[in-house]
């Protein structure tokens, strides 16, 4: 609550404390996930931005990226040159899957950006092997996914970099934004580091920068910067807050677990309501309970009238799919490479984005969640 934040922001300014929070939570972070390496930054959209430039995207470089996806994966590769090559998804999953990534390879790929969509982890050993045989990087874009887990391992840890957002909505928040990119590989964990780092030269892989004396930096000679950078640093106070969150983060992860589940038996065997569908040996972290919605075709209720009811009865509003990414104003129409970006690039997806209902996982408490559910089903009964 907020005296606990009062609290936290005033150790934060006595900086006799001499903590840094940004490395605390750095630590903790690639803890958790039992990974090597963590680079706390300012947004998830800039921890994309610089584990993009870290697996080696320049300019005429082909990304892969699924076209169920935010946009914001596709202004990092756009922001150093690249060319963002859209694939479809599995009507299934929702998620890209290794043959859509390989329809898709040319000489000119350098990364696959995979979305752990929802929740849920892509297929990874596959996409991974298919990366290592053409000589491509995979960064794996996990800002909805936190805990899910894939095969046994945590899922966002498998890729060569992955990133995970901490803007206010996710499982795991620095208050309002931030993000975290993870890495097993010293090299490229040290090139996101620095891309983060505004270049600075002295950065290294971990946690820690190598502790210079303090003559050698007040000297004129000194040379600060060996990269082009940007400033994408998390701040102290963002660091703290997240911090705090980490030590609850098996709560806040299993409460959303909870909750995903009751909403798959609330509304099991409902042929025009077909949730998300996790594959054997995966565990979904239900950033949101997804569920592809065909209640039109079966009794002539629209995505909006269903909507509408499930308000009117007391139900929460529930998201639609954002925009596909080459169908928003920013993009549409354009043309990179030689693919112009209209509608009917990748079909699939953009159904799925039409039908999509995102019913959200987040609640305080079981009880009010379960009276949510009890709604939902009720409505799709009465349907």
């Amino acid at each position: 609550g907020m005296p606990e934040l009062h609290h936290v922001v005033n150790m934060l300014l006595d900086h006799n404390s001499g903590v840094d929070w940004a490395t605390e939570f750095e630590e903790s972070f690639a803890s958790c996930l039992h990974v090597n390496y963590a680079i706390a930054c300012n947004s998830g959209t800039s921890g994309l931005h610089a584990a993009l430039f870290a697996a080696g995207v320049d300019k005429g470089d082909e990304v892969i990226i699924p076209a169920l996806n935010v946009i914001m994966g596709v202004y990092g590769v756009l922001a150093l040159g690249g060319i963002p090559v859209f694939a479809d998804v599995n009507e299934n999953t929702h998620l890209i899957s290794v043959e859509e990534i390989e329809a898709k390879i040319t000489k000119k790929t350098k990364v696959i950006l995979t979305c752990s969509w929802e929740g849920l982890s892509c297929d990874m050993d596959p996409i991974m092997d298919l990366a290592r045989n053409h000589g491509i990087k995979v960064v794996d874009d996990s800002a909805r996914t936190i805990l899910g887990t894939y095969k046994g391992k945590q899922a966002g840890t498998i890729a060569d970099l992955s990133v995970f957002s901490l803007e206010s909505k996710k499982h795991l928040t620095a208050g309002s934004e931030g993000g975290v990119i993870v890495s097993d590989n010293a090299d490229l964990a040290q090139r996101a580091r620095k891309f983060a780092g505004i270049g600075y030269r002295h950065l290294s892989a971990d946690a820690g920068r190598t502790h210079l004396g303090i003559d050698k930096v007040q000297d004129p000679g000194y040379k600060r910067f060996d990269t082009i950078g940007l400033n994408y640093r998390m701040n102290d106070v963002s660091a703290a807050v997240a911090l705090g969150q980490l030590d609850r983060i098996d709560e806040i992860v299993n409460r959303r677990k909870d909750i995903g589940q009751m909403f798959l038996q609330a509304t099991a065997d409902v042929d025009w309501f077909i949730p998300q569908r996790t594959p054997e040996g995966y565990e979904h972290a239900y950033y949101t309970f997804s569920v592809d919605y065909r209640g039109e075709e079966a009794h002539g209720t629209s995505w909006k009238s269903f909507y509408k009811q499930y308000k009117e009865m007391g139900g929460d509003g529930f998201y639609g799919v954002v925009a596909i990414p080459y169908l928003e104003p920013s993009l549409l129409g354009k043309t990179y490479g030689d693919i112009k970006f209209r509608s009917g690039l990748c079909p699939v997806a953009e159904g799925l984005q039409q039908r999509v209902m995102c019913f959200k996982t987040n609640y305080r408490a079981l009880d009010i969640a379960r009276t949510k559910v009890d709604l939902l089903a009720e409505l799709i009964s009465k349907l």
